[in-house]
């Protein structure tokens, strides 16, 4: 399988360009595409460019880099998903099936744990669908010694959230992160399952400390910004966190989801291990992205 090319590396590539302006921008929108940017926001970066002040100078590589490096920064959005200690907080998290959801679910409840003074943090294993993701959930709830709230394979997803919630409350708990199923091959059935749960929670959870996060795949391209799509139009979403970023190539596929979506990124997954969960810089991503140096 051949290597990703990151966006840095497009562009350099670019830089050597024989054609004429206009030839120049189609390749640049082109090669943004390519890097998981998509045509949309691409052909809307390139627009914005081809009107501005550079001029000829955007085939100068210093030019080129800080151009795009103003374009991207505002569109991006950040968030902190801060939980408020002494209240029960609730994180509903949402993605489908092999984007590394349920890993992503143990970084951030560490996360939590060791970043804010919490009198407890309980995990929801309300992805009843698949027996490996309960056996999952539960191995890193035993290694991070945290309490997971589960029924029978096949139990109704929200009346195990709702366990947990409960629980949680009358035991004095701070926040439950609640897994969820991430099939994507029946639309209605998905949007109706996620609003059954998202109806229960905001009947036990104050608004305010309800968040809904998606997780999506880093290496997935524009796959990613379809499965923000479908979520955002099920429940809404808070934020986004991407996993599997250190093998992602750096791709674009946060800015379209910010500048359609209007979602911002919580944190970026750089690893396999409980603590390689960093809080999302919008300066760095684009820096990572750009190959700035």
């Amino acid at each position: 399988m051949a290597v990703k090319k990151s966006l840095g590396t497009r562009l350099t590539e670019l830089l050597g360009f024989k054609g004429d302006n206009e030839e120049f921008f189609e390749e640049l929108e082109d090669r943004l595409t390519a890097s998981d940017i998509g045509a949309r926001t691409a052909m809307e970066l390139v627009d914005s460019l081809r009107s501005g002040p550079y001029g000829k100078r955007l085939r100068e590589p210093a030019t080129l880099l800080e151009a795009l490096n103003e374009q991207l920064l505002p569109v991006l959005k950040e968030t902190t998903l801060e939980p408020v200690p002494g209240e029960l907080n609730v994180r509903l998290v949402l993605g489908v099936n092999g984007v590394g959801k349920t890993t992503t679910i143990a970084k951030l409840a560490s996360y939590y744990a060791s970043h804010y003074d919490l009198s407890g943090v309980v995990l929801a294993a309300a992805d009843t669908f698949r027996a490996a993701a309960v056996e999952q959930l539960s191995l890193h709830g035993e290694r991070l010694g945290l309490r997971v709230v589960k029924q029978g394979s096949g139990a109704d997803p929200a009346a195990v959230v709702y366990d947990a919630i409960t629980s949680a409350s009358a035991r004095g708990d701070d926040l439950v992160i609640a897994d969820t199923a991430g099939r994507m091959h029946n639309r209605a059935n998905l949007v109706a399952e996620l609003g059954k749960i998202d109806k229960v929670i905001r009947r036990a959870c104050d608004e305010s400390r309800y968040r809904k996060i998606l997780v999506i795949d880093g290496t997935t391209g524009q796959n990613g910004l379809r499965q923000a799509e479908t979520f955002h139009e099920a429940v809404g979403l808070d934020a986004v966190v991407l996993a599997k970023y250190d093998s992602s190539s750096r791709g674009g596929v946060l800015v379209p989801i910010a500048r359609e979506l209007g979602i911002p990124c919580a944190f970026l997954g750089n690893g396999e291990g409980y603590r390689d969960l960093v809080p999302f810089n919008s300066e760095r991503y684009v820096a990572d992205l750009l190959e700035l140096r």
